[in-house]
């Protein structure tokens, strides 16, 4: 893996963990999310780092672990943020947090935890 991957994949972990705080600090509920605007922002932002950064692996590494992570999803979500974000569907958006994230953050750590073991 190249070092830049890395690199990236580590600050893609730093967000996903920065999302698992926002919902252990203002709750675990879709409602909650969606009527609180400084919450909802605060998880957006993050998401979208997320696609940006994803967009920034190699090519290599993405075909590589494709399998394992919808890169193209992920990256089409961050453009979707950037181009139309007062239409984004805040379901999707809540469902991208409680239930990718975590796994998303779990496939990094893993990554991290390999690369840590050379």
């Amino acid at each position: 893996m190249k070092d830049s991957d890395l690199q990236r994949i580590n600050h893609i972990e730093k967000y996903c963990a920065k999302i698992g705080e926002s919902i252990a600090r203002y709750g675990d509920l879709f409602e909650i999310v969606s009527s609180d605007w400084d919450y909802y922002n605060s998880i957006c932002m993050s998401i979208m780092q997320i696609g940006e950064l994803s967009g920034r692996l190699s090519d290599e590494f993405r075909e590589q672990t494709c399998s394992q992570i919808p890169w193209s999803l992920i990256k089409n979500m961050r453009n979707m943020f950037a181009h139309d974000y007062v239409s984004m569907d805040k379901e999707i958006i809540w469902e991208t947090a409680s239930k990718d994230i975590p796994i998303l953050k779990s496939f990094c750590e893993k990554v991290i935890e390999k690369s840590n073991r050379f």
